[in-house]
């Protein structure tokens, strides 16, 4: 039982690094980023703080946006993802920019694309813990709940308004998003079957199942 929940950890720390890595090589693309995290970017270059910070902020009100929306506490584990996500974004963000700066279109794209590869098997990694969820993904769950859509309706409608957000505050909008919105889910899902292969050749097996 221990050692599954070391499994957990490490899925889910690990997978935070790794997911950051890659978001940060989408910003240093200047390509364009996940609606998300393009918001993010315009908030910065809007206001200022970094755009770690504004990952804790806007998280943050995603999160008391759910509460309220389902009449139920705050999620605080939710709280923790989006603190953890903003540090690595920002320290990520300062370790690449003097080396990875991309000046023509050819090595923007493989930046780009680097990084939805990478940002992607974090993800998956960090689904694999099972646990901490992602205010983003949360909120696609509570108004899919609300509205009776289905959840990838929900998905498209909530970053359609990413979009729209990010663009009024100057956001990183661009081809990238496009490429990041559409390939991004199918990579993720193809990541996610592969961990889960490997996980459950490694993770004990219950006694129960062994009877």
């Amino acid at each position: 039982m221990k050692r599954r929940l070391y499994y957990r950890a490490m899925y889910y720390t690990v997978g935070i690094i790794i997911m950051t890595l890659g978001i940060a090589l989408t910003i240093q693309s200047t390509l364009g980023t996940s609606p998300f995290d393009a918001l993010l970017v315009g908030l910065h270059r809007t206001f200022g703080l970094t755009i770690g910070s504004w990952e804790i902020v806007v998280g943050f009100s995603m999160i008391v946006f759910n509460a309220i929306a389902e009449r139920r506490r705050p999620e605080l584990l939710a709280l923790a993802t989006s603190l953890l996500t903003g540090i690595g974004i920002d320290f990520w963000v300062f370790t690449i920019r003097e080396t990875v700066h991309p000046d023509v279109f050819w090595s923007q794209m493989i930046c780009l694309l680097a990084g939805m590869v990478i940002a992607g098997f974090g993800i998956a990694f960090n689904l694999q813990a099972d646990f901490a969820p992602n205010p983003f993904d949360r909120m696609m769950l509570v108004v899919s709940k609300m509205t009776g859509w289905n959840v990838s309706i929900s998905r498209a409608l909530i970053s359609i308004l990413l979009v729209i957000l990010a663009f009024l505050f100057g956001g990183a909008i661009g081809i990238g998003t496009i490429i990041i919105t559409l390939l991004s889910g199918p990579l993720i899902h193809s990541f996610m079957l592969q961990i889960e292969k490997v996980d459950r050749r490694i993770q004990p097996i219950p006694e129960s199942a062994q009877m």
